[in-house]
């Protein structure tokens, strides 16, 4: 492999031009106007201006025009959208993350709620369907009992999410939620989820290669969350050795199943008797990779990359120490804390 785009922006540009600099491959910038003189452009070896990040086909042809072997779509804009890694695929390009069929059943949370559950993995108390009339769903919510979550089935990074504590609260969320689906992903379609108090956020790192090697990480603490997006991270999580170890099991035995490939993350709810809960599996590289790294001295994106080039993985990672990321989140507080 001599040369990657990225398709993607800022720091986590930035974070894979690094890592291919070292591994002596090219690296490809995509950038719209705004971004002509963005440091990942500066960085980056070559690059090309595009109409907008989320423009499928000005980011492949931008790919092919500088003769890329691979594209990295980083985290966000595309780098979870199932039509932009079949439209690298069929453009003869090396899409560094899972397969579309992959990426659209586990983005879809009621379908990767169905795998999980034929795979004995425990799932938060909802429902099995998706809902479109709000009288079908508030019959549902009240089976499951109050306080409950609305979420969006093609949700993620706490889009499209909304708790209600009573009956009388469900209409008005059940339509929040759907409005806000349908802006952030183009669906609003909802499903519900029991809520849990007093419940931690842990996610699992992960890494699978295609000679059945894969790699579990000490896990995350995400808990400490604002507008439900993640703030503080920590890892090792402080969890028990006997959760600890559950948690990486069932993880090994998604990815054995499942046929995943590359780097993820499985994301779990723990309650406060270490109880715990699937919630999803994000197929790409997380913000928060990085205290991972820190902890393992494993670089993530090189092993993408070495992985997308069908190399074998080490299994044998040793964990020393401790890492915390704090999030800075740009907010108005003379505008309601308005971004």
């Amino acid at each position: 492999m001599k040369r990657i785009l990225i398709a993607n922006r800022s720091e986590i540009a930035l974070r894979i031009i690094r890592t291919l600099r070292m591994m002596e491959i090219e690296s490809v910038a995509v950038y719209t106007p705004e971004d002509r003189d963005a440091l990942h452009v500066q960085a980056a070896d070559h690059a090309v201006c595009i109409s907008s990040y989320l423009n499928q086909n000005d980011v492949v042809s931008a790919a092919l025009i500088t003769h890329c072997d691979a594209v990295h779509p980083g985290y966000g804009f595309l780098a979870e959208n199932g039509d932009f890694a079949r439209l690298c695929t069929e453009n003869g390009l090396l899409f560094i993350g899972q397969s579309a069929e992959l990426i659209e059943l586990l983005g879809n949370k009621t379908s990767a709620r169905t795998v999980m559950k034929q795979l004995d993995i425990p799932l938060v108390p909802g429902s099995e369907e998706q809902f479109e009339d709000p009288s079908a769903a508030l019959s549902c919510a009240n089976e499951i009992g109050f306080p409950v979550m609305i979420k969006a089935s093609a949700g993620g990074g706490g889009k499209g999410m909304r708790r209600c504590e009573k009956a009388e609260d469900f209409p008005a969320g059940y339509e929040l939620a759907k409005a806000e689906a349908r802006q952030a992903f183009g669906d609003d379609t909802v499903f519900l989820e029991k809520y849990i108090p007093a419940s931690r956020h842990i996610e699992i790192q992960v890494l699978a290669d295609r000679h059945g090697n894969v790699v579990t990480f000490p896990a995350r603490n995400c808990s400490m969350q604002r507008k439900r997006q993640k703030v503080i991270e920590e890892t090792p999580a402080a969890i028990s050795e006997e959760l600890s170890h559950q948690l990486a099991q069932d993880c090994r035995k998604i990815v054995h199943e499942i046929g995943f490939i590359g780097a993820g993350t499985a994301e779990f709810i723990v309650d406060e008797n270490e109880e715990y809960y699937f919630l999803e599996i994000n197929t790409r590289i997380q913000v928060e990779h990085g205290i991972t790294e820190m902890i393992s001295r494993t670089d993530l994106i090189e092993q993408q990359v070495r992985i997308a080039m069908d190399e074998s993985i080490c299994d044998n990672v040793q964990c020393q120490g401790y890492a915390i990321e704090c999030r800075i989140n740009a907010e108005d507080p003379e505008h309601g804390f308005m971004p």
